[in-house]
């Protein structure tokens, strides 16, 4: 009886409370709560809101007038160029901006991951233009692609080109947005792929080195498909943010239209001027949940390719 009792007592001891083990099952959703409820306030509700808006009439003016359309905002869209040639320059500058950032941003990382002098330095450096406000950025740019007095025509002039009207020619004008939006997210995504570099096994290209394998095809064949996720990661964001681009071309000129033929309007610039241009909310609304949708589609076929990739892979 003397050795079994301070056992029981023990164990009674350690034995949890009823309130204990409740609060052991709800404290996670107790500290995932806050998020939630600014999700819902700040994400989801003005998702939802948005919807509801987009079958609607509702001018600026009159936001308490609002009269039932159903789906004509999206059929008066449709059916409006302006909307196409906006869908088109988004899609353009998305593949202007995109393709030659994530390439160079590969190219400076590879360059980086070697032991290099001051590479704490230059890895700071890198951050830089994503550190710059987006308006400072794109009227020091406006100033370059200037017409008369830019240095980018001053430089082409040098070599026996004639002036370039960056802001009127279409061609010119996307390029010289896409522009700004390589220079400003180039170091970004540089310094992702490098810590993406710096977590493959260097193993690998031990293995690879006693192969003889040079540095061009352990690049290809170690570090490339290292990077296979890292990849996806960044030319998803960067998709995600081409579609949603709006502050480069808003600036350039200064003007909503994106250039006097719309030349380089993108879909935000569209969904701005619909709503605070011409006072209709309800179509506003619309182009908002049209790109949403996009975002969506794009982001799916990607996820979808892969995934077939993947079981490609894994059937070898």
């Amino acid at each position: 009886m003397t050795l079994t009792a301070p056992a029981g007592k023990a164990a009674a001891r350690r034995r949890p409370s009823a309130a204990r083990r409740a609060w052991r099952t709800v404290s996670p959703y107790a500290y995932l709560a806050p998020f939630f409820t600014l999700f819902a306030a700040f994400g989801l509700f003005p998702l939802l809101y948005t919807a509801f808006v987009s079958l609607y009439r509702v001018e600026l003016q009159t936001p308490g007038d609002m009269e039932w359309r159903g789906f004509g905002n999206y059929a008066a869209l449709f059916t409006d160029e302006f909307f196409w040639i906006s869908l088109r320059n988004t899609f353009t500058i998305g593949v202007l901006s995109t393709v030659p950032q994530l390439v160079m941003a590969l190219g400076l990382a590879h360059l980086l991951n070697y032991r290099l002098r001051g590479r704490t330095f230059f890895r700071t450096a890198m951050l830089l233009p994503y550190a710059t406000s987006v308006a400072a950025a794109t009227l020091v740019f406006a100033q370059l692609f200037g017409r008369d007095f830019g240095l980018v025509n001053y430089a082409l002039g040098l070599v026996g080109i004639d002036p370039v009207d960056w802001q009127t020619n279409t061609v010119a004008s996307q390029i010289a947005v896409s522009t700004i939006v390589i220079w400003r997210w180039t170091g970004y995504n540089a310094l992702i792929y490098l810590a993406g570099m710096q977590s493959i096994p260097s193993e690998l290209y031990e293995a690879a080195e006693m192969d003889g394998a040079s540095r061009w095809r352990q690049f290809f064949h170690v570090t490339l498909p290292g990077l296979r996720p890292t990849i996806v990661f960044t030319a998803v964001v960067s998709t995600i943010g081409a579609t949603q681009l709006f502050g480069e071309p808003l600036l350039f000129e200064g003007s909503v239209s994106g250039g006097i033929s719309h030349q380089y309007q993108t879909l935000g610039l569209y969904m701005y001027e619909q709503g605070w241009g011409f006072f209709h909310l309800g179509r506003a609304a619309a182009i908002a949940w049209v790109m949403f949708l996009l975002i969506l589609v794009l982001v799916g076929v990607n996820a979808l390719i892969v995934r077939r990739r993947s079981r490609k892979e894994a059937g070898r």
